[in-house]
């Protein structure tokens, strides 16, 4: 008799339905939901919900409030630069320990995510842009093989997509030239130039330049 597979709990639809929302900008930064909307727009029961919501005012999406209700947490300036600057340090120690040492099999997954990504930017189809995107960075990660860098560049995977999708609603033409910086950072990291940290970090200081205009 064949298994049959276990159905998501509801509290986990319900974060990942209100999460993508908020990324979606259909749940706008600075507004204000009450569960009885939340209830109407998801069509589910309060107690998934709620706690849904306690999941996503711990990783900082939204603050429960008594008398405000449901507030859906802007990114700060500050808090979008301290993530930047982590990204610095750890994928530029990332590239400077690839540089050289990449297999064929890693060489392989990497030109599929940009042939993905340039397959996006053509397309200006922002969201798939933006997985891909971050897939690439997190897949340079993965050829290191440090699950502590790993762990900590994947916790911020959210709210790294969150910010990317505000940049590109902004300017989708960027969609380009990201994609053409991470064909140079590969092909850097494929010859052992070790110029692929300083890349990988011209890379990020811009897009953290473009974000505080």
């Amino acid at each position: 008799m064949a298994k049959v597979g276990t159905a998501p709990l509801l509290k986990d639809v319900a974060y990942q339905k209100i999460k993508e929302n908020i990324l979606d900008e259909k749940f706008p930064q600075g507004s204000f939901l009450s569960e009885r909307e939340l209830i109407e727009i998801l069509q589910m029961s309060k107690t998934p919900i709620k706690n849904a919501l306690v999941r996503l005012e711990t990783e900082g999406f939204v603050t429960i409030s008594s008398k405000q209700g449901i507030i859906i947490n802007e990114l700060s300036l500050n808090r979008i630069i301290d993530i930047y600057n982590l990204r610095v340090a750890l994928e530029t120690y990332v590239c400077s320990q690839i540089a050289g040492k990449l297999t064929e099999e890693q060489c392989k997954r990497i030109e599929e995510n940009l042939d993905t990504t340039e397959e996006m930017a053509m397309q200006l189809d922002i969201k798939g842009f933006t997985r891909a995107d971050h897939d690439f960075h997190l897949l340079l990660c993965e050829c290191l093989g440090n699950q502590e860098i790993h762990r900590i560049l994947l916790n911020y995977q959210d709210h790294l997509q969150r910010i990317t999708l505000l940049h590109l609603r902004k300017d989708p033409q960027r969609m380009q030239e990201f994609s053409q910086d991470h064909f140079k950072i590969y092909q850097s990291l494929k010859t052992g130039d070790q110029k692929a940290g300083d890349l990988i970090e011209e890379h990020l200081q811009h897009s953290k330049q473009k974000l505080l205009l």
